[in-house]
């Protein structure tokens, strides 16, 4: 009985504390109640009501109330009253401990009830502080938007801006090459005319070579004449020209030598000069007959196909070429015409190169200056196996170049190489192609046959003085490189001396 008395006198402490608390609420001004204290309040009125039926166990009655913060709470429990947890028969110490476990039943209840109220408040706080920060984020993003928005409409502007600025860009672009376009067309019309022009030009320097070729078949028989009968004073057919050299030819041919002078040079008398006469006095080359040559210096004989038959000029061209003549008397003695010269540098193996082989048209040379740029020249009257003069002109200027055989221009044209230089310091082989320097011979592009009087220039003749190369009266002046200058080492390559080259082999 100690423990029933202890806990009722401790539930009797309670209520009075409770209603107390009540009394002194309703004494005082009217303020918001408490859950917790309404609920206490509510379980005093339930303790002291008189019971009005026997009730079994804890009746739930949830009624909706609103706090004084405007959330809606549960209602308290509503406790049994004592006589409804009265079981007739019982003992008071009974129905006390009925009550105090009724009681505390109850009380379990409503703790149970208030931290779900209180679970319900926290998550309401949650949501709310969630949804202010989704708020502030959404603020935000809407910020980040506007600045990205009024960024790209300032970049928008600009490139609006750089668009209108190309546009007048592409339409000052446009007109100028219309313009040019139009420059253009003016200077092709102009060039098209120079063109003509210049055909024109080349017509009338064709028909003037003609007359002049004329001229000197005219010449050479006048001076076979003489050369038959020189006692006699032929009457010279009248020309048509006015050079310096046929009017002191005219007053030296009026002139009738002295009985028992030897017979005079034809150049000399042609020039107007005459060697005083002695009685050891010498021709300066011997006397030609009708059709020979005579006076070509040295020749050099390639009699077979051998990769050893090679001539070297020197050390090459001592400086840099930028126009270039080689002339030489040429006669062949197989079906194609094989490398009549090669020039090779340490930087290109085909500087310079005059080259045929048997895989090429018979007949046909590369003319190469810079591998890989050539002119082929048709050459096809030296497969004949006769004596025949070619010259092979060059010059920058334009990459105009000629090609003359027996004094007639066979072939011409321009834009090849055009403002180019040979380099001097290579290696300069008659005979034969080299693809390295001084060696790397092929026989299928070497020479067969014989070369007379080859000279090389570092300019370009006129076709007078092809003419006279032509017709053995010497040596332009300025020549850098002669047969003189050829050495060689080994092979079957032959030097021989002839007066006239129908006399040599």
């Amino acid at each position: 009985m100690g423990r029933p008395r202890g806990t009722l006198g401790l539930f009797l402490i309670v209520v009075a504390v409770c209603l107390h608390g009540a009394l002194s609420r309703e004494a005082g001004p009217a303020a918001p109640r408490k859950p917790f204290f309404e609920r206490l309040r509510r379980l005093e009125e339930q303790v002291r009501a008189p019971a009005h039926g026997a009730v079994d166990g804890c009746h739930r009655n949830r009624v909706g109330s609103v706090s004084a913060q405007g959330t809606q709470m549960w209602s308290p429990w509503v406790f049994p009253s004592a006589d409804a947890v009265v079981t007739r028969g019982w003992n008071p110490a009974q129905k006390f401990r009925r009550l105090q476990e009724v009681t505390l039943t109850h009380l379990r209840d409503l703790a149970s009830n208030y931290n779900l109220s209180y679970n319900v408040d926290a998550r309401f706080q949650s949501l709310a502080l969630e949804t202010r920060a989704a708020a502030l984020a959404a603020n935000r993003s809407q910020a980040t938007v506007q600045g990205d928005l009024s960024r790209l409409k300032t970049w928008m502007q600009k490139s609006q801006r750089r668009s209108r600025k190309l546009d007048s860009r592409l339409l000052a672009l446009d007109a100028a090459l219309s313009h040019g376009d139009r420059q253009l067309a003016q200077v092709k019309s102009e060039q098209e005319a120079q063109g003509l022009a210049l055909r024109g030009l080349q017509d009338t320097l064709a028909r003037l070579t003609h007359l002049v070729q004329n001229q000197g078949t005219r010449l050479a028989a006048l001076e076979g004449r003489l050369l038959v009968a020189p006692g006699l004073t032929p009457a010279l057919p009248p020309t048509q020209t006015g050079s310096p050299k046929l009017q002191s030819g005219r007053q030296a041919l009026r002139a009738p030598p002295e009985p028992g002078d030897p017979p005079q040079d034809l150049a000399s008398r042609l020039q107007g000069t005459r060697e005083p006469p002695g009685p050891g006095s010498q021709r300066a080359r011997p006397l030609e007959r009708p059709g020979e040559t005579c006076n070509v210096g040295p020749v050099l004989v390639f009699p077979n196909a051998s990769t050893q038959n090679a001539a070297f000029l020197s050390a090459g061209f001592p400086a840099g070429l930028r126009a270039l003549s080689v002339c030489s008397w040429v006669r062949v003695a197989s079906g194609h015409l094989g490398t009549l010269l090669s020039y090779a540098t340490e930087e290109n193996d085909n500087k310079l190169v005059l080259h045929g082989r048997d895989s090429l048209v018979p007949g046909a040379v590369h003319f190469v200056i810079g591998d890989p740029a050539f002119r082929e020249l048709p050459l096809q009257p030296l497969l004949d196996g006769q004596w025949h003069h070619v010259c092979v002109i060059w010059t920058s200027t334009l990459g105009r170049y000629w090609l003359h055989v027996d004094r007639r221009l066979v072939a011409t044209g321009s834009r090849f190489r055009e403002g180019y230089e040979i380099p001097p310091g290579g290696s300069l082989v008659l005979g034969q192609e080299q693809d390295s320097v001084g060696g790397g011979f092929d026989s299928s592009e070497a020479f067969v046959g014989s070369v007379a009087g080859l000279a090389i220039w570092d300019r370009a003749l006129v076709p007078g003085e092809v003419a006279s190369l032509a017709a053995g009266r010497g040596l332009p002046r300025g020549a850098v490189l002669t047969l003189d200058d050829a050495h060689w080492a080994g092979g079957f390559v032959q030097r021989v001396n002839c007066s006239c080259l129908e006399l040599c082999p």
